[in-house]
């Protein structure tokens, strides 16, 4: 059954060097229980997407699309009825936990105010709960941990308790943007880690956004490649690996596998200035006449001139 169903989302921001054109006709499903990772370079628009299921987007962004959570489309929705679906249906895990942190108050108190919101319960069972969540994401002595000041806490433990938090909520979907980002490695695995048995746990579908291919395949069974705002390929995970169709997908995979010999060159273009046709084909090896005129339709997960002629 579906829970989070993206269609046609459009998305541009005014800047000051123009206009931002972040997401291009955006078309994704999640089932409920379903783990999907949506993968791409810095600054193609990934977070973007992200925001605009929150409904966090900057003011002046101007939006076309629909995104429906459990059939409901939250575009329609009043800011006090969305406030409602982050409260109970939809959390999110950020890239940068120290900044979401408050950091006048507690930590511990900070995970016990989501519990209390969520469960409407009394003080002390809302910090029992606070305190069962921080064990459950690993935060060690969390008695004495659960007083502590977000600027006593590291990189990592301060991820754990945005996780906390996000979980303190039980929501049908998590999203977890970038949430190893400044982390070493031993820390970045423990947090994914930690993050897939939770879904699991919870039964919370899980919408991961990262640049990172492998972490992305060992933590989710369906994938989306984006581009410079559009989704390039789509599919599950196994015949993305298995027999990926984009060029640029494949160029993706060179880098972890010996087995595609297709790395991408130059650069990927400012989102101000896209170029014509097929966003993608100034880096393509493949691209022919036709990639530079005119864009290639989504067809069978796959966004590309070369498919569409096989």
């Amino acid at each position: 059954m579906t829970l989070l169903n993206i269609v046609d989302l459009n998305i541009s921001l005014p800047t000051t060097s123009g206009i931002v054109t972040a997401s291009n006709g955006i078309s994704l499903e999640i089932g409920q229980g379903e783990t999907h990772c949506l993968i791409g370079e810095s600054g193609c628009g990934k977070t973007i997407v992200a925001l605009a299921i929150m409904r966090l987007l900057p003011v002046n962004a101007k939006i076309s699309g629909k995104i429906f959570l459990n059939g409901v489309n939250l575009f329609s929705l009043s800011n006090k009825e969305m406030r409602q679906i982050r409260r109970e249906q939809i959390a999110m895990i950020f890239e940068q936990p120290q900044s979401c942190l408050n950091p006048v108050f507690s930590v511990g108190s900070q995970i016990a105010e989501a519990v209390k919101i969520r469960d409407k319960c009394s003080a002390k069972a809302s910090k029992e709960k606070a305190l069962e969540l921080m064990r459950n994401v690993q935060i060690p002595d969390s008695h004495k941990r659960y007083h502590h000041y977000p600027h006593e806490y590291s990189g990592g433990m301060a991820q754990r308790a945005m996780i906390a938090m996000a979980m303190a909520l039980r929501p049908a979907l998590l999203i977890a943007d970038e949430p190893t980002t400044s982390l070493d490695v031993t820390i970045q695995a423990q947090i994914m880690e930690l993050i897939k048995d939770l879904v699991v746990q919870f039964n919370t579908s899980l919408f991961l956004i990262t640049h990172d291919l492998e972490a992305a395949f060992s933590m989710c069974g369906h994938v989306s490649i984006m581009y410079a705002g559009f989704i390039m390929e789509k599919g599950t995970v196994e015949n993305i690996i298995k027999s990926p169709k984009h060029p640029y997908t494949k160029a993706l995979l060179s880098t972890i596998s010996s087995e595609y010999s297709s790395p991408v060159r130059g650069m990927p273009p400012e989102l101000t200035k896209l170029p014509a046709g097929c966003v993608f084909h100034p880096r393509c090896s493949n691209a022919m006449p036709v990639c530079s005129k005119i864009d290639p339709q989504m067809e069978k997960g796959v966004r590309c001139h070369l498919t569409m002629k096989i």
